[in-house]
This record gives C-alpha cells, structure tokens and sequence, in this order.
C-alpha cells in the first residue's frame, strides 16, 4: 500500500513539472520573452543610444529619464565597449589595483630609495600589518607599479657589490613570488 502511495506522489510530482514547463513554452512560442520589462521603455531606447553616441553620461542619461544609471548601461551595453575605446580594438585593457602584502624589511629599503610618485604614494598608502616580530605592508596598486618596486629592490639581492643580507634576500624573493603570481611571469 506505501508503494503504491509513492507511486501515484511520484505520478502527481511529474505531471505538476509537465504542467509547469508547458507554460513558459507555449509564451516562447508565441514570442514572448519572459522576464522582467527593462526600465527604459522601447521607444526611448533610440533615444538614448543618439544622446549616448552624441557623448551624453550616463549619470546624466539616467538623470533625464528617472531611471539608474544600470538600467541606462543595459540600453546601450553593445555601444559601451565600442565607445569607450574610441574605434582602438587593440586597445589594452587597464590594470586593476590589487593588494600584495610586502615584507617589511622591503618596504623600509623602498622607502630609503629614491622612488617614481606612483611608486612612493603606493607605499605612502600601505597598511602595515603586524606578523609576529616583524611586520607587513599591505599595498594596494597596479601590477605594473609592483613589478617597478620588484625591479628597485634588486639591490637586496647583493648584485651591486655591497654584501646581501640573507633576511633581506630572503624577504625580497617572497615578495618576487608574489609579484610573480600575480602577473603570471617572470618581472
């Protein structure tokens, strides 16, 4: 009798699925989308594509037809990439800044050393971190501004003819490590 019951809730389980999924198809067969209605209507689209194209923002696009600066983006999405780039295709895509924690006895040689403005205000906005006895500066900066203060800390390395000091060595090849995963290859 349990097996029977399982097998007419089974049947009943089924049918309400069919029942659920035929809905949905028979509104895309008749064309319908479904999903919610975008914010800006169809016939102000063309609208704000022009202003768009003509160089309009689009806080200000958003401003003049009362709806949010996403909803206005979704209306001109495939013109964003086009636009933004000014017809360059091959244009490199910016660096994001990203966050690498520096040894500390690297950021107290950076900060003795004669440094770029990009690469003294990265290390004038570091967090240091405390880790047991010594400590960490957390950077946050472009991968291009890390590999430069990689490339200005080779002297830890005892290239230059004064003496390395294995701490240093030491903490400079862990930053290298980082810097090196961050970017995928060799600085």
């Amino acid at each position: 009798m349990v097996q029977t019951l399982a097998a007419a809730g089974e049947l009943q389980r089924d049918l309400q699925r069919e029942l659920t999924y035929d809905g949905p198809r028979a509104a895309e067969a008749k064309g319908s989308k479904g999903g919610r209605r975008p914010a800006v209507a169809a016939d102000k689209t063309d609208a704000v594509r022009t202003a768009y194209l003509e160089g309009r923002s689009i806080a200000a696009l958003a401003r003049d037809h009362d709806v949010s600066r996403g909803a206005i983006r979704t209306a001109v999405a495939d013109l964003l990439s086009e636009h933004t780039t000014d017809g360059q295709e091959d244009a490199p895509a910016p660096e994001l800044p990203v966050t690498l924690d520096m040894p500390g006895k690297v950021a107290d040689f950076l900060r003795a050393t004669e440094l770029e403005p990009a690469e003294r205000a990265a290390l004038d906005q570091g967090v240091t971190v405390r880790r047991g006895q010594g400590y960490s500066l957390r950077v946050g900066t472009t991968p291009a501004v890390h590999r430069q203060l990689l490339a200005r800390c080779q002297p830890l390395d005892g290239i230059q003819g004064a003496p390395a000091i294995p701490a240093q060595r030491k903490a400079r090849r862990e930053y290298e490590n980082r810097v090196t995963a961050l970017t995928g290859n060799t600085p």
